[in-house]
């Protein structure tokens, strides 16, 4: 049984039962079963069932991001953001879809072949609680355009936001088996790789998790792509904006929480500026609204459990202990519920345990550099690569910082953030593979070679040009 707890009242709102072995079994037949009728359906077919799903959400959206306030604690205006953003999701493979999906022809030695993106079958996807539906859209829209089917294990404080998910999508006229959301625990998971039903898997989470599920996968030989935790830079020089870096700084520490993987988390200040930086971020955290998530004027909500706060608490507690500053907040706010207040901490050994962790949560760290070779070799120095941003106004900074930091995203004086067009995904341990745009699409089918030689009967492509069946 799954407990819902909204985490702005420490009060129980829902209780959903785990789906049984019985179920289980019934749902990856049901996405065996699916597969085999979704795959042989033409684009437009797939691009209008995106589009009608994008409409269902677009009618129901108020619906939607209060749930995800009651059960994460987001504010209600993240919560809307979040759920217009899928509806972009899905109407972007709508409209992109038959570009992504186009063939290639290329002349060979003998003659010519055809590289055509076909689907593969049912695909897992493992989601985390922090975006709970952007985080699964982006892995649904491309499933549903390339002919494959969607299974999704949803985190368990999410659950009525995963069930709302895949009703969506029936009222949208999705056929049966087409996604399906199962209401498991993630000691299910391996199980569920390992079906010979199941072609591949996805992961959004941390890199415990990753390597967990990476490791059924490998045991399977099925493909895999995983998003992971990230640490990510926020480098500012001397020629930045220092008023537009400040402000954006305090909105990647505070937006849902602190809880993003790609939002900046370490702030590498160029000495130049870094004292008029830090007295502006610092006052800029400590303003803050904090309050109900329902409130259009609140700014940060509580964190999305007890659990998670006290694990953020406990990393600055270690911090201090091992010699760093907490010029502000840090602490939990008196009242029911996982609530803290932003906090700042400064002076912190680069080679200390929490200087290479993710803090998962408002708190941000802030670093003095003397120049850029500083700032990347700090910037480099965790064992993460998901995200950063650079603020600088010169141009050869800015190539320099784009090519040398270890990172598979980099935002040019703006807040980083993941768009449908734009490739997603990182390096080291923030994980492999990537989403969105025709490269997230791509990473789930099977790109197939057809070979034909000149002159010879049969030579033709005609029959094969087009994307799908």
């Amino acid at each position: 049984m799954f407990e819902i707890i909204n985490p702005a009242t420490g009060e129980t709102v829902d209780r959903i039962a785990e789906l049984d072995d019985a179920g289980i079994e019934a749902a990856l037949a049901r996405g065996a079963a699916g597969y085999k009728q979704w795959r042989e359906t033409s684009i437009e077919t797939r691009t209008a069932l995106l589009t009608r799903i994008a409409d269902s959400w677009e009618a129901d959206k108020q619906h939607l991001a209060e749930l995800a306030v009651r059960e994460m604690g987001k504010t209600i205006t993240s919560a809307l953001a979040e759920v217009e953003k899928c509806i972009s999701g899905f109407r972007h493979y709508a409209e992109h879809g038959p570009a992504y999906l186009e063939p290639t022809t290329v002349k060979t030695a003998s003659g010519h072949a055809v590289a055509r993106w076909l689907p593969l079958g049912p695909v897992l996807a493992v989601m985390p609680w922090n975006f709970p539906y952007w985080q699964a859209v982006r892995f649904l829209a491309p499933t549903i355009l390339a002919g494959n089917v969607a299974l999704l294990k949803h985190a368990s404080s999410v659950q009525g936001c995963a069930a709302a998910m895949e009703a969506m999508a029936r009222k949208a006229g999705a056929p049966e088996g087409l996604f399906q959301n199962l209401a498991i625990k993630s000691d299910k998971v391996d199980a569920i790789i390992a079906d010979k039903r199941v072609v591949a898997v996805t992961l959004t989470g941390s890199e415990g998790a990753g390597a967990k599920v990476a490791e059924a996968a490998g045991r399977a030989l099925k493909k895999v792509v995983l998003e992971l935790g990230g640490s990510d830079p926020f480098i500012v020089m001397p020629s930045a904006d220092l008023d537009a870096a400040v402000k954006t700084a305090v909105t990647a520490r505070v937006q849902n929480a602190g809880q993003s993987c790609i939002c900046s988390k370490r702030m590498i200040v160029h000495a130049d500026v870094y004292d008029t930086f830090l007295e502006k971020f610092v006052a800029g955290m400590a303003a803050v609204k904090i309050g109900d998530p329902m409130d259009k004027e609140t700014v940060m909500g509580p964190l999305s459990s007890t659990q998670q706060r006290d694990t953020v608490l406990g990393q600055v507690a270690r911090a201090t202990a091992e010699g760093a500053r907490l010029l502000t907040g840090g602490a939990t706010i008196d009242r029911p519920g996982a609530w803290m207040m932003p906090g700042v901490l400064v002076d912190i050994d680069p080679e200390s345990d929490v200087a290479k962790e993710e803090i998962f949560g408002p708190v941000a760290a802030v670093y003095k550099v003397a120049d850029i070779d500083e700032a990347i070799a700090l910037a480099n120095d965790v064992p993460y690569g998901l995200g950063s941003s650079v603020w600088t106004q010169d141009e050869g900074e800015i190539e320099r910082l784009a090519r040398e930091i270890e990172a598979g995203m980099t935002a040019v004086n703006t807040l980083l953030a993941s768009v449908p067009e734009a490739p997603f995904g990182g390096v080291k341990l923030s994980g492999h593979g990537r989403e969105l745009g025709p490269w997230g699409l791509h990473e789930f089918m099977n790109l197939k070679a057809v070979m034909f030689t000149s002159g010879k009967p049969g030579g033709g492509v005609a029959s094969i040009l087009s994307p799908s069946p």
